[in-house]
């Protein structure tokens, strides 16, 4: 459906209403001619146009806001802004099925003119906003905030629950939630005849982008009504903020701004600056809120055959080699890894390392260590054994740093690194480069190449182990927090330029497990590295929330098996992965022969449903999980079918799984994993729910549920 302009409108009042959408989303806008345009509708749930706020936001040196506090709302540019026009349309540049709508606007007193771009995939309710601000004035004007996507009118703080993840090193993506009123104090408005000035705001901290949160949160009215499911889809800075704007509650969303990031953007007459990406899911839950955001994160990623092939990776580093490779180590793990039925092997930390005083601090020139790698063939003789066995070889790689000993950082230009007052940033021994500079591309260029086109390396894992804060004043000609969104278009640009030129490359992109796991990452790299969590007890939480961030089909979750392991333990290990994307680890050449075929068994019950995968969506039947629970469950749906790995750490050995959505029918119930399964499995059609029985801990169980007589 195409937008509908409507100048004067039903109680001829003289505004005007756009109306736009499809047959998941609807979308509706009004302006009244002596006012910003504003956001009135969004999916089902109805709002309250007298608690709208403006279409966009704009913080500006010299036009503040209109209403002092901490908020990122009602500043006097946004006030100022007046529709001009708007224009819907498919958008070809997805490369699918997409609605476009572009909504301009201009505030006459500043000269500046946005254009909010609305985009959402065909029958998914989700919207994606950005915003492009345009200098037409005569006067230089500096930004200081500019919203992405901002959205009132919300039900009350009382009827609303507000959910938010914490994403922390080796314990990434814990849910939490209370009532937004908790959070957003009653001030009695009638009495103080104001809104409040304060706000929930939850942001990131420098180049980690979900070090401390995911970019994500959730609005849920209670009774099933609606919820409002965000995400914002930046590498470096970000902000979301909530709370309460009579009538109701409000969101904002935005990129990086001053206040939170140290973030100015001095805007010439002529020119332009376009946000980071905010999408928001609607839904009438949670649940399907998270489903309709994997179906919008399907549909804006760069296409890769990865995606749908979902090959099994071995990885030689967690809880193994740990940074210590060598040719004698590897080429056993290789014959073992291939017996057990893996696709990838990756080489992971260290096989670079020829240096007494160790790597950390002297990495850059990425070439193989020959004190690890001997003979004439070197790191070749381990690349060839793995394609012997019908594998593809991939290798580790830290490609934004270079170590304060390394050679190159003495080599390439100052210019080429970040700086801050002409000093050069130095962060656990390393310096960041910023790949706005043709020297640190080059220099990576011919990293990759080499060690992709010249070696036939097929996966690249890469890693980023520092944080920068709050990033590169560029010499002096940006704000740091500037220089920092510039450096990281600039990388994820470059990573599509690589997926260009060896278009079977498969990127995992990982920052010390998930401390960059955003959806502007999302969207370029084929995998996700979940954790660098190396206790195979706390890993459960991680895995069945992943599916949050992450679709399934892009997780990556370690199964580090062990020889010294129990059956139920490596049972448990190896399950946590298979509603996912397979990351083996562990010393397989080390393992007794039954230990062997557990593992074999495990990685074929994956083969029998990874095609599954790439369509289905996450479901959680004892809801999101908390990080110590002891019972835990993550559901996949794809069509008819259900899958769910549940984990048992401790209490009762019984546990009931509700599935309201299969109440009254028979189902089939198979134990998928462990082939010799310690558990069993009961569906009740009656209750709706699953009942599962795990008498010994730590125990887990692949299940796969089917309508009786499929």
């Amino acid at each position: 459906m195409l937008a509908e302009g409507e100048f004067g409108s039903e109680n001829g009042e003289g505004a005007a209403r756009i109306r736009w959408g499809h047959a998941a989303l609807g979308v509706e806008l009004a302006a009244a001619p002596d006012g910003p345009p504003r956001l009135v509708a969004l999916g089902g749930p109805g709002l309250a146009e007298a608690g709208a706020t403006p279409l966009v936001e704009v913080l500006a040196l010299g036009q503040g806001s209109e209403w002092s506090g901490q908020r990122g709302i009602e500043t006097s540019i946004g006030a100022r802004m007046r529709l001009t026009g708007h224009e819907a349309s498919p958008d070809a540049s997805e490369g699918g099925n997409w609605h476009r709508l572009v909504v301009r606007l201009r505030d006459d007193v500043t000269g500046l003119a946005a254009e909010v771009l609305l985009d959402s995939p065909d029958g998914v309710p989700v919207v994606r906003s950005r915003v492009r601000v345009t200098n037409e004035g005569t006067a230089p004007v500096t930004l200081l905030a500019v919203s992405s996507l901002t959205l009132g009118g919300l039900p009350a703080p009382d009827a609303l629950d507000l959910h938010w993840a914490e994403n922390d090193w080796l314990a990434e993506c814990r849910w939490r939630h209370e009532p937004l009123r908790a959070r957003v104090p009653d001030l009695n408005r009638a009495r103080n005849a104001a809104d409040s000035r304060g706000r929930i705001g939850v942001a990131s901290r420098g180049s980690w982008s979900t070090d401390g949160h995911l970019p994500m949160g959730a609005l849920v009215e209670r009774g099933g009504h609606g919820c409002w499911l965000w995400a914002i889809e930046s590498s470096t800075g970000w902000l979301w903020e909530a709370g309460e704007r009579s009538p109701g509650s409000y969101l904002a969303l935005h990129g990086p701004t001053d206040t939170e990031h140290q973030w100015r953007q001095p805007l010439a007459p002529g020119a332009s600056f376009t946000t980071e990406p905010a999408v928001l899911a609607v839904a009438g839950d949670l649940t399907a809120a998270f489903g309709a955001l994997t179906a919008y994160r399907r549909a804006a990623r760069r296409p890769h055959r990865d995606h749908r092939r979902l090959p099994i990776v071995f990885n030689d580093f967690m809880n193994t080699l740990n940074g210590d490779p060598t040719t004698a180590k590897l080429l056993p793990l290789v014959d073992a890894a291939a017996r057990v039925g893996a696709e990838y092997f990756v080489i992971d930390a260290g096989w670079y390392d020829d240096d007494t005083r160790g790597w950390w601090d002297s990495v850059g020139a990425w070439e193989p260590a020959a004190s690890r790698f001997p003979g004439e063939r070197g790191i070749h003789e381990v690349l060839d054994r793995i394609r012997s066995h019908g594998m593809v070889p991939g290798l580790w790689l830290e490609p934004e740093v270079i170590g304060v000993r390394s050679p190159l950082a003495a080599t390439l230009p100052d210019e080429a690194f970040f700086s801050r007052d002409g000093v050069r940033v130095r962060e656990n021994g390393r310096h960041q480069l910023d790949l706005r500079h043709p020297a640190a591309v080059a220099h990576l260029d011919r990293t990759v190449d080499r060690i992709v086109g010249d070696w036939g390396v097929g996966y690249l894992k890469l890693d980023y182990n520092i944080s920068v804060p709050p990033g590169t004043d560029t010499g002096g000609t940006t704000s740091p927090g500037a220089g920092l969104l510039g450096h990281a278009r600039a990388y994820r640009a470059w990573l599509a330029s690589l997926l260009d030129r060896h278009p079977h490359l498969v990127l995992e992109n990982c920052a010390s497990g998930g401390m960059r796991m955003d959806g502007a990452m999302l969207a370029t790299t084929q995998l996700q590295s979940t954790s660098d969590q190396q206790d195979f007890l706390r890993y459960p939480p991680i895995a069945a929330a992943a599916p949050t961030a992450v679709p399934p089909e892009q997780s990556a979750v370690w199964a580090y098996a062990q020889p010294e392991f129990s059956a139920d333990e490596n049972a448990f290990v190896l399950a946590g992965a298979l509603l996912g994307r397979i990351h083996l680890s562990g010393h397989l050449d080390r393992m007794a022969p039954d230990q062997l075929i557990l593992v074999q068994e495990a990685l074929g019950a994956y083969r029998l449903i990874r095609a599954d995968l790439p369509q289905a969506v996450p479901f959680w039947p004892l809801g999101l999980p908390g990080w110590t629970d002891d019972w835990l469950a993550l559901g996949l749906a794809a069509g008819d079918t259900r899958y769910l790995s549940v984990w048992r750490r401790g209490g009762e050995p019984l546990a009931a799984l509700p599935l309201p959505e299969l109440a009254g029918r028979p189902a089939r119930v198979e134990v998928l994993h462990p082939a010799a399964s310690p558990g069993t499995a009961a569906w009740s059609a009656g209750a709706g729910s699953l009942t599962v029985s795990l008498p010994r801990t730590p125990t887990a169980l692949l299940l796969r549920i089917t309508p009786a007589g499929s």
